[in-house]
């Protein structure tokens, strides 16, 4: 059994600069986080929404804010349901999901929070929850702006794990 382990152990580890779902011999492997330790975690994302139609205009009819709201729980379910859609992707209790969207520039920021207790992080589910909002504001948007774009799709900020915690510069 011990010559199991050991053998399983550095079949597991990757080597410094190493892609982690790669293994020695370049094959795609589930990332093994047994041994780590259960921590919270949180990971933000941001991405912006171009569009010429001003969702938070007084004036407009509610379809505006219902797309808002609509984009904000198609955001929360994608981050729910990650591991389905990112190969390799740990399957993890989610126990916040927040999604904002708000006036910028250009059209609108979608900024996602994911938080959890686990032995891996969520910037994959961070990432899934903004996209995924963002592409919901897109689609209600090209009726009345068929230009309307997703761009910039980043994590912002992490914490949580035995990496150091790290943010963006606004």
């Amino acid at each position: 059994m011990d010559g199991l382990r050991s053998k399983r152990r550095e079949h597991v580890s990757e080597p410094e600069g190493q892609f982690s779902h790669l293994d020695r011999s370049g094959r795609v492997r589930m990332v093994d986080v047994s041994n780590k330790r259960s921590t919270r975690r949180r990971a933000d994302a941001r991405c912006t929404v171009f569009t010429s139609a001003d969702l938070f205009d007084g004036g407009n009819d509610a379809s505006s804010l219902t797309s808002v709201h609509a984009a904000r729980l198609a955001g929360i379910m994608a981050a729910k349901q990650t591991a389905s859609l990112i190969p390799l992707c740990h399957p993890i209790n989610l126990h916040d999901v927040q999604i904002s969207v708000t006036p910028s520039v250009n059209g609108v920021e979608v900024n996602a929070t994911v938080v959890t207790v686990h032995r891996t992080g969520v910037e994959m589910e961070a990432l899934t929850a903004c996209a995924v909002a963002a592409i919901s504001l897109v689609t209600s948007l090209l009726e009345i702006d068929p230009f309307a774009r997703m761009d910039g799709l980043v994590i912002t900020r992490k914490s949580g794990g035995k990496s150091a915690d790290w943010g963006l510069q606004a």
